[in-house]
Formats: C-alpha cells, structure tokens, sequence
C-alpha cells in the first residue's frame, strides 16, 4: 500500500502547489523501499491560495512530477495553464526540493523549497511570493494532525503556519487489487497578507491594459484604508478549510475527486466571498 499512500502524496503537492507549501509536501511514513517517479496531472474550477481565491474565477489544469529518492530526498515540478487565459503558453512553472525524516515511529517531519515562475500580469494571489520554503510536522496516529509553517518571499514576504488533521478512511473495493478510501481533513491558517499589495496593483495594471474602468481598492469590504494596511501587515487568521477527497486506488495509478469548503477569517482582504468551494479531479501514475 506504499503507492497509495504516495499517489495521495502527490494529490496534496500538485492542488496546492498553486497556493502553498503542500508543493512538496512528502508523508515520512511513505518512503519507498526503492526511488519512485509519479505522473500526475489535475483540473481544477478555481485557484486557492490558503483557501482564497482571486477576484476572478482562475479555473486551470496542471501537470506534475514528483521523484522520490528511497532516502527521503524528493523532487517535484509543476506546471500549470489557466483556461481563462486565451493564450498557448504555460500560466506558471513550480520547481521544489525537499527531505522527509522520522523522528520517531509516530513523529516525521519534511523540510522543502520551492521556486515559482509567473509571467509579469499573472491574475494569481501568490504570484508575488515566487519562493517558499516549508517545514512540516505531522503524528501518524489513529487521525494524523500536522503543523506547517511556510515562510514565502520574493516581490513580497509573507509568513503562514496551518495546523491540521486528517484521517484516511478505507471504504470498500471493487476487487482485491484495488480500494477506494476517502480522507477528510480540516485547518486553519494563519498568516500576513504583503502579497495581497502586489497582487491589487496587478490587477489594476492588467484591467488597465485590458481597457477595463478600475474604481476604488477591491479589497476587504469590511475595512477602510487604514485597517486596510494593518490587516495586511498583521498575522491574522486567513481561513478555516474543509477537504473532502475520494480517490480510487490501484497498484501503479489513482484516480481522485475533491471538494474544499473554506470559510474566510473576517480580516481578510482577498474579499471575493466569505465561503470558497473548490473542485479538483485528478490522475496519478507512478513508476
């Protein structure tokens, strides 16, 4: 069952490589007994960066690698093309390395880096944060919490920690070479929000060009200019997410379908609703 549970692996690493540190995010429990390559590729209906969204809706398919050394050692790339975007070239490139180590039978823990590629007026949330780097730990018991911190830099600099449990829940199979299961997680994340700065003036510059009238900031409608600039500078609650992932698994490949239900913190600035959902339909294969 150790390509199941590295199939979920890169589930996680390439739905929220294009918001957070689960890019490279490697459950210690599943190192392989050899190096593993995994193919994956995804759609999703909407961005999440941290369970928000941008102003407008960014639907998008991704494609993802993910190398797994036996030593723990891994690397991933991602790339992603938004379907809103009437254009044959990629939207964004995400290249990550990163390590995950026991520290105990129960305790593991994953240190990583990534690096992403945006073109000058991407419409994304996180385009202004271009690097990331991310420690995870996570108790492997009965339910699995897990404490991440990220610290993301580049045009921006912004600090997250999300705290988490999920728990896999076997459900039924169809044969004996298969099995599908479900793993509901809950978090909350906390975090500053510099990137929200960049990412209204790109927006503007973007409908500028686009010839589109620009008013009054977009952001949080429940807060002035100077409460404005202080959420955005503070560490704040972000959101509280709900993730509700089926996956059909077999030895070499898994196909899964998810649902995430965030609900916004009332300090947030990307304010394009209090409640986010987001779809994702994904299929892996590893060699």
């Amino acid at each position: 069952m150790k390509s199941i549970i590295l199939f979920s692996i890169m589930a996680i690493s390439c739905v929220y490589c294009f918001g957070q540190s689960d890019t490279a995010s490697t459950a210690t429990d599943s190192i392989p007994l050899k190096s593993t390559l995994t193919l994956g590729a995804v759609y999703a209906n909407n961005a999440s960066y941290y369970g928000q969204k941008a102003k407008e809706n960014i639907p998008y398919v991704a494609v993802a690698a993910n190398y797994l050394l036996k030593s723990g050692i891994y690397f991933t790339a991602q790339s992603y093309k938004l379907l809103s975007e009437n254009t044959s070239t990629v939207s964004a490139v995400s290249l990550g390395a990163g390590v995950a180590f026991n520290l105990n039978k129960k305790l593991s823990a994953d240190i990583s880096y990534s690096h992403s590629f945006y073109p000058a007026y991407s419409p994304l949330l996180q385009a202004a944060n271009l690097d990331n780097a991310s420690v995870a730990l996570s108790y492997n018991g009965w339910i699995k919490p897990t404490l991440t911190g990220d610290y993301a830099f580049g045009k921006a600099s912004d600090a997250f920690v999300t705290a988490a449990i999920s728990k896999e829940i076997n459900l039924f199979s169809i044969s004996d070479k298969d099995i599908i299961k479900i793993t509901p997680s809950a978090d909350v994340v906390g975090g500053t929000q510099h990137f929200y700065q960049t990412y209204v003036t790109k927006k503007k510059l973007r409908d500028s060009l686009l010839g589109i009238l620009t008013g009054p900031p977009f952001g949080n409608p429940r807060a002035g200019n100077d409460s404005h600039t202080t959420e955005t500078t503070a560490f704040n609650v972000l959101s509280y997410n709900f993730k509700f992932p089926l996956s059909y698994n077999r030895a070499h490949y898994m196909i899964e379908a998810a649902y995430q239900l965030s609900l916004l913190g009332n300090k947030v600035d990307a304010g394009a609703g209090d409640i986010n959902s987001f779809f994702t339909f994904s299929f892996y294969y590893q060699f």
